[in-house]
Formats: structure tokens, sequence, C-alpha cells
């Protein structure tokens, strides 16, 4: 099974991919929140800086593409690989009003004959370039029956990668991902074997389970919002918190020679995990602040940073509304290390964390 970490904008940039791969393991390859190039021909210092090679050190990076412009994304694809790249990701997944205005991310699915046009060229540029190309799809722009054809124009290239967030664009991220049409995906991709990658509302262990119990063959994840709540999810999945994993299988062992209940030693278990994933978020947290210090200036702008990544730390804890309500109103770096702390003594973490 290969694990993915999803782009997300403004979020997962090189100092959160860096903290991540730090603090927590599971994860095989990130993804970049999307470049978007124009006619000025020139990375945006923000962009550039995402995907140096010294900014992701010891990380698999597929940077990612937004554009409805075969040139466009081409000339983008080629500054890449002379940054030593060698796979892309096309972006036509991104529901945002301003995005898909433009016909740009799941707004260009409502233009299947362009999208046909433009993956032609693409593809065929792609290949000169010795490069691959991935693509992150919705199943349609206002309606799943639009799913069908797009699936049939995805079929005619040698996509590296096809990963699907079974939604509609309108959907946003309300209602249930479509799993009638993700199983659409893997009917066609049985006999044209396009690599397919499952993607959305993936938020815990159970979540996983299911989507394997209907899709057993699943051979790839990708995760967003789910891994931003709970940091350690990809281990969880991939069973490979040997520790915690460990104690547990030592207990059940030795249940008949210890005087303790089996009840009571997986309480213990219980607690003295949380209590270790609790630090690791602490650390992980302040890693997090240390690294915008140095990338963003002004604490106020590095404020703003964290604000948004306690939308989903905020999740991970029980009766935290007071705490959290103090960081949101935080304007200074004193009150919010005091807020942050607060939450950190005063909260007990969800076991597991689970994104609502």
């Amino acid at each position: 099974m290969r694990y993915e970490f999803a782009p997300m904008e403004g979020i997962t940039g090189y100092v959160y991919r860096n903290a991540h791969h730090q603090f927590y393991k599971g994860i095989d390859r990130y993804f970049t929140p999307f470049i978007t190039p124009n006619q000025t021909r020139k990375f945006t210092s923000r962009e550039m800086n995402d995907v140096l090679p010294e900014h992701n050190q010891g990380i698999v990076i597929i940077p990612q593409i937004l554009t409805n412009k075969a040139e466009d994304f081409l000339w983008a694809s080629e500054k890449l690989r002379d940054l030593g790249y060698e796979e892309v990701n096309l972006n036509l997944g991104c529901p945002s009003g301003t995005v898909v205005t433009k016909k740009r991310g799941s707004g260009f699915l409502a233009f299947p004959v362009a999208l046909n046009a433009f993956l032609e060229e693409v593809c065929d540029g792609i290949d000169r370039l010795g490069m691959k190309i991935s693509v992150k799809t919705r199943v349609g722009k206002d309606s799943p029956e639009e799913w069908e054809e797009l699936l049939e124009i995805y079929s005619r290239y040698p996509l590296s990668e096809l990963i699907v967030h079974p939604r509609i664009q309108t959907d946003f991220y309300r209602n249930h991902p479509n799993l009638d049409a993700y199983e659409m995906a893997v009917e066609k991709t049985q006999s044209n074997p396009i690599p397919l990658t499952y993607n959305g509302d993936l938020f815990s262990v159970q979540d996983f389970e299911k989507l394997i119990e209907r899709f057993p063959n699943t051979e790839s994840v990708m995760m967003g919002r789910g891994l931003l709540t709970n940091p350690a999810l990809a281990e969880q999945i991939a069973g490979m918190q040997e520790d915690h994993g460990g104690r547990e299988a030592e207990s059940i062992g030795n249940r008949q020679s210890d005087p303790r209940s089996l009840e009571s030693l997986e309480k213990e278990n219980g607690e003295k995990f949380k209590c270790d994933e609790k630090k690791r978020l602490r650390e992980f947290h302040d890693a997090l602040l240390a690294g915008y210090g140095e990338a963003i200036p002004g604490d106020r702008n590095v404020l703003f940073k964290m604000k948004e990544l306690w939308f989903y730390f905020g999740q991970a804890f029980e009766n935290d509304e007071k705490a959290l309500k103090q960081i949101r109103k935080a304007v200074k770096m004193d009150v919010y290390r005091d807020a942050v702390a607060k939450i950190f003594s005063e909260c007990e973490l969800k076991n597991p964390p689970r994104f609502q």
C-alpha cells in the first residue's frame, strides 16, 4: 500500500512537509500545493521556495500544477525537471470558485473536448521532456454523469497515476464521496491499467478499513484533512506504531500471569499511548512554529499560519473550546504560546484524533 499526502493550499508547504516527515512515518509521497504558471514565465518566490530541492531533502515530492494551457503546463514542467523532478501532477480537483471561473481545477472538467486536447499536447510534451504526469481529479463539474466521459478521456493517455476524489465540484467538501463513481474507475482501469489512487474522507483507520472492504485491490490512497487533524494517521493505518502495538501484544500475551485485568492493562496502554502522542504532537507543533518563524517575516504572519493549522489540530483534543478561543484571539506571540501551553497541559488528546 502506498500512502500519499494531499496538497492543501496555504498549509502543506515545505515547512509543514519537513516537520511532518521529521516526526511521523508512513507517507511515501508528498504533493505540493499547486503552482500556477502564467505568461510571465516565472515562478513566484513562494512557489520557488516550495519546490527548491534544498527545502525538500530526504522526502519524495510531486509538484502539482494548476492551469488549462498546455504551453504553460509544459513550461512549468521543464523548469521543474531542471530542478531534478521527474514527475508532475495536474490539478483537476480544486473546487474553489476563483479557480473554477477561470476554467481551471475542477472547472476544467466541464470542457471535455478542451481537456482532451490539453492532455494530448501535454502528454506528448511530457514524454519529450522525459518526465511522467499524474492527474488528481474530481468526478465531474456539476453532475457525476460527466464521469464516464472523463474516464474515457483519461484512459487514452499514459498517466502515471489517476488520483480520484469522488465528489463533483459543486459538492466542495460536502456530502459523502461517491463510491459508485469510484467503482466505475476501478472497473475501467482493470482493462486499461492506469495506477489508481483513492482520495476522500479518510479520517480514521475505520474509514480506511471500510474502503478496503469494498475495494480490496486498492494499492494507493491519498489523505489530506485526516492527516492534518491526526498527523499519525498513516502510521496507524499501516500498523507502524510498533511501540504501542508491542505493549498491547505483550499485555494480552501475559494476561494469565498478570494479576491485573485485561481491561485495566488496555486502559493503561491507552493512557500511555495518548501521553506519548500528545508529547509528539507538541514537538511537531513547536517545530512548525520555529520553521514558520524562519520562513515568514513578522509574528503576525506566523500567527495567521498557525491559527489556520489549529482548525485541524483543535479537533484532536477534548474540551478545548476555551483554549482554542484564546488561540484565535491571540495577536501577540506570547499570548499565543500561553494558549497553546494551556491546551496541551489541560486538554486530553482524543484516541484517536479524527477530523469531524
